[in-house]
């Protein structure tokens, strides 16, 4: 099953590939690449459904673990979090997988930290780039990743945004862009709006047993 009914073009930042397939985020291997995003629309009622949810019964969690088990990780994730069993729920677990079997091939990884994060708040509203090699964002429910070109420590003067259920691929510090286009990025501020914002983050990780945040799943 798949979350999506359609796909979409925008403009976009320099620096940033738009891609109508996901093969074609392997655009971000190119060194003028610094971001990509897979535009693409969710199905309306997919939408419907995770936007309708409460927001304690949407999935939050943070592991690190195999790619061969984000499937049944995000499965149980859902369970403990009483996200309901229904056909939208099944939607939202193999997208997630597929995004995880995606990212982690062309990162070539077997361990991914993924992060199911529930935002109500103006959570990493600063612009920024992330210390990490790359991160894969999605945002399932309400405003998507915002993103720009910007010079030094000054803040992009045209913000775009990704679109909801529209992938995010971005560089980190870890992997340089060459050249710089100043591509940074931040959560959208959304405090005091009554908005609730469900956001999938993967991060590559190369030794699971060092990591702080270790939470091996098997």
């Amino acid at each position: 099953m798949t979350i999506v009914r359609e796909l979409v073009r925008q403009e976009t930042a320099i620096g940033v590939g738009v891609v109508d397939r996901p093969e074609g985020l392997s655009i971000i291997q190119r060194p003028d690449c610094a971001a990509a995003v897979w535009q693409r629309l969710p199905l309306a009622g997919f939408q419907s459904w995770i936007d309708m949810l409460p927001p304690s019964n949407l999935p939050k969690a943070r592991v690190i673990l195999r790619v061969e088990d984000v499937h049944d990780a995000v499965t149980q994730i859902c369970e403990a979090c009483g996200t309901p069993d229904c056909p939208e729920r099944q939607m939202l677990v193999d997208d997630t997988a597929a995004l995880a079997n995606l990212f982690a091939g062309l990162m070539d990884t077997a361990y991914l930290r993924l992060r199911f994060d529930v935002v109500t708040t103006n959570s990493c509203r600063k612009f920024h780039i992330d210390a990490v090699t790359a991160r894969l964002i999605c945002t399932y429910r309400g405003t998507g990743t915002h993103y720009g070109n910007a010079a030094g420590d000054a803040a992009p003067r045209r913000v775009f945004t990704a679109g909801t259920g529209a992938p995010i691929l971005l560089r980190g510090r870890l992997w340089p862009v060459s050249p710089d286009t100043g591509l940074q990025h931040r959560s959208p501020p959304i405090a005091g709006t009554g908005e609730t914002r469900l956001v999938l983050v993967l991060d590559p990780v190369a030794d699971p047993e060092a990591h702080p945040d270790r939470r091996l799943m098997h």
